[in-house]
């Protein structure tokens, strides 16, 4: 299993330690990022031209690779717009605030809700759809739209995603690349998710609320005047909208949310998974809009509509702007390098974040111990390109190593490697992996990284000791 490390893997690395050391100071990377892309490309290409051009060009790559998310964020932002002015969006989320009473509430009300439309959708899907219905009521018992994206985020992307019992596609990925039964994997990783779940959300949500009372508590909003929450906020609007009748009005507040469940059967009777469910939601929530300003505004709906959606894109790439950069840096470390600067890696590479943890597992001794430490650090590692999964087969790989030298846990070292891969990359610590829960909060996806980075940190210290003794 060696590789051969080249400079491009060491600067490369180089430049992750200083990102995340700037991300912890609450500094802006975006600089560091494309000064990245330069001096890998010149690596890479041994010209200037190359170099350049590589800089561009990975910025492409990245909008292409985020324009899904970017789609369905600015869609429901711009629904969301229409519902509030009508009045619509507070007569369907007044029943819900009998339920969700208390910031508490709200916030493990929010987070149960998600790792269930999770565990049947994945994340980015169900976070447009519990965003859309709950956020307004979290927001009305006081619970902070950063802290509503913390729940989505670490129960959708952390606990959801990284056990993914439904779905199957994380441990089917893991399984194979160790060699066993994908039920083994799923087995094991169990009291693995349980711990790793408890302990990050208890510590998240106990962060959150001693910050709150010793006053060092940061919203985080997009807009630095505090008013870009996606629910709350007033971007202005050439037309007011008509009132509309209070029967219709909560009609609409009947109907809407019926429609969204009726997108919810259809994945589950469709088997709609990732990008399709978030075009189904997409697409319904497009239609949404154009019914309810037609209906708000009558004869000027035409020219509304293309208001709110113009309101919509503004805040999508509004958000998405910042990330772009970081995106197109961390991309570099898996199949984007060989995309854009050609196959200048050794042959057996398999992308320079996947020979990094290729590398550290061959630099440890081979028992227990080091055994789960690796398999955490090599999974957190390959999850630094914010995919999650392009990294989980190698942890699978890495695993089945340790296990035939140490002549056991090989289905505990596989799902310990699966479940840090997607904590690190499939969203709750790589700034644009969270970009879903982010946006529909209206909070920046830097702050809910850096809330997110403690508690994920010591909820991997603690599965990774558990693990020891399971293995």
């Amino acid at each position: 299993m060696g590789i051969q490390l080249t400079a491009i893997h060491y600067v490369y690395l180089a430049f992750i330690v200083f990102i995340m050391a700037l991300l912890i100071k609450r500094r802006d990377t975006t600089m560091i990022c494309v000064t990245g892309i330069f001096v890998l490309g010149l690596l890479a290409t041994e010209t200037l031209g190359g170099s350049v051009s590589g800089v561009f060009n990975s910025f492409v790559y990245a909008t292409k690779e985020l324009m899904g998310t970017i789609m369905i964020i600015s869609i429901i932002v711009a629904m969301s717009q229409v519902l509030r002015f009508t009045g619509i969006n507070e007569t369907m989320v007044s029943p819900l605030t009998r339920f969700l009473r208390t910031p508490a509430m709200a916030y493990w009300g929010i987070g149960i809700i998600m790792l269930l439309s999770s565990l049947f959708f994945w994340p980015s899907p169900a976070v447009a759809l519990v965003g859309a219905v709950l956020l307004p009521a979290a927001l009305r018992v006081g619970l902070p739209a950063l802290g509503a994206a913390m729940a989505m985020n670490l129960f959708g992307h952390g606990i959801a995603l990284s056990g993914d019992y439904v779905i199957q596609g994380a441990p089917k990925l893991t399984a194979d690349a160790a060699g066993l039964p994908v039920a083994s994997v799923m087995e094991a990783s169990v009291p693995l998710v349980i711990v790793m779940g408890i302990v990050t959300t208890t510590a998240a949500f106990w962060m959150m609320r001693r910050d709150q009372k010793n006053g060092t508590w940061q919203d985080g909003l997009v807009n630095t005047e505090g008013t870009a929450d996606v629910f709350e906020d007033s971007l202005s609007h050439p037309l007011q909208p008509a009132a509309l009748a209070p029967k219709v009005k909560k009609s609409l507040a009947i109907v809407i949310p019926l429609l969204f469940l009726a997108d919810v059967a259809a994945m589950f009777l469709l088997n709609l998974q990732g990008g399709d469910a978030t075009a189904l939601i997409g697409g319904t929530a497009v239609l949404i809009l154009i019914a309810v300003t037609l209906l708000a505004h009558r004869n000027q709906g035409l020219e509304q509509m293309t208001s709110y959606l113009i309101e919509g894109f503004v805040f999508g790439f509004k958000v998405f702007g910042p990330v772009i950069p970081i995106a197109a840096f961390f991309y570099l470390g898996d199949s984007a390098f060989t995309e854009l600067f050609g196959k200048v890696l050794p042959e057996a590479s398999h992308g320079i974040v996947n020979d990094l943890g290729v590398a550290l597992a061959n630099a440890v001794p081979l028992n227990g111990i080091f055994g789960a430490i690796t398999l955490t650090l090599a999974g957190a590692i390959t999850g630094l390109d914010g995919s999650g999964f392009s990294g989980i087969s190698l942890a699978g790989s890495i695993a089945h190593l340790f296990a035939t030298a140490i002549g056991s846990g090989a289905a505990t070292l596989t799902a310990l490697g699966q479940v840090a891969a997607i904590w690190v990359g499939g969203g709750t610590l790589i700034p644009w992996a969270l970009i879903p829960a982010a946006a529909i909060c209206g909070v920046s996806p830097f702050e809910l990284a850096r809330r997110n980075l403690k508690p994920v940190l010591i909820g991997l210290a603690v599965t990774t000791i558990v693990a020891m003794f399971l293995v």
